[in-house]
């Protein structure tokens, strides 16, 4: 089960070339940022726990990895969600579909009657957890102190790279969800001393938000990435024909990439490479999620008809 130390690729992208940490290369049940995000689960024993308890979006890619790691490790997993589209029930697919054939539990908040208007996260700590004994609560995305394990070795490893192809200097750029993978790599760097600049963009909720989430991880601001905001707002999971233009660009580079953060994680560093003067080497960082386009290209389908998806096959 491959967790760590994937390789660099190169392809050429807005007329010059960008590097590529291919984390999606990692196992596929943990592809990407999770296996980084839960690589102290994998690697440390939990005596006595019986039960993973979650939760996010019935298609998030944590959802998937929770359900992997608690088949690993024996535990019945929990995820709760505010509620579960009806195309997705009558054919789960992508991450939803896989963590069910895992055995996960995907419990929908709209079904309960004792939610009473509460988030997810709210009922889990105001219902589910006094209850609850031996268990281990992931918060949404793997956003937690426990990812700072995995994600410091993740920017190891990026350090020894650069090194010995003598990058003295480099800008790590990622697009962030909770941001937690971005906020951890750039406090490694900070903290060690090394001069590797981190750029990220918020899917999620915009700068500020982002910002926020980067507060309640290090209340440090020298640990918090730089964003690079878009002059226009992307609301997350909507479908943007730019988006698919840009995945079906970047499809040309022989790299698959994913259709819900990678487009506007490429359209941000383009705006980024446009605006900026500097000749720095770029090392994009691919997380994985691939997994989710089996129930993004549909969506595209659906919205925009089969020209536009079919049009890159």
């Amino acid at each position: 089960m491959k967790l760590s130390h994937t390789p660099v690729d190169t392809i050429e992208m807005f007329n010059r070339d960008i590097f590529v940490k291919r984390d999606d290369l990692l196992h596929p049940e943990f592809s990407g940022n999770k296996a980084r995000k839960f690589a102290y689960f994998l690697e440390h024993d939990f005596p006595g726990v019986c039960k993973l308890i979650g939760y996010g979006s019935p298609q998030a890619n944590s959802l998937y990895s929770m359900s992997a790691l608690a088949k690993l490790k024996g535990w019945s997993l929990e995820f709760y969600v505010d509620h579960i589209a009806s195309h997705i029930k009558k054919n789960p697919s992508g991450n939803y579909g896989a963590a069910l054939a895992n055995g996960a539990r995907v419990i929908s908040l709209d079904t309960l009657d004792n939610s009473e208007g509460r988030d997810t996260y709210t009922y889990i700590q105001e219902v589910v957890q006094p209850h609850e004994a031996n268990v281990v609560f992931v918060p949404e995305g793997g956003r937690c102190e426990y990812a700072e394990f995995g994600v410091s070795k993740l920017a190891e490893e990026i350090v020894q790279w650069a090194d010995e192809n003598e990058l003295h200097h480099l800008v790590v750029f990622l697009p962030s969800g909770t941001g937690t993978t971005a906020l951890y790599i750039n406090k490694y760097f900070v903290e060690q001393g090394i001069s590797i600049r981190v750029l990220t963009c918020a899917a999620v909720g915009g700068s500020a938000y982002l910002t926020q989430q980067f507060t309640e991880l290090s209340d440090n601001p020298k640990h918090h990435p730089e964003i690079v905001t878009l002059e226009k707002k992307y609301h997350f999971g909507k479908l943007y024909p730019e988006f698919y233009e840009m995945w079906k660009t970047l499809s040309l580079s022989g790299i698959a990439f994913e259709l819900l953060y990678d487009p506007l994680g490429w359209l941000a560093l383009e705006h980024y490479l446009n605006l900026s003067a500097e000749d720095v080497p770029i090392l994009y960082l691919h997380q994985g999620g691939l997994l989710g386009n089996e129930t993004m290209l549909p969506r595209y389908t659906r919205k925009y008809g089969d020209e536009m998806v079919n049009c890159s096959n």
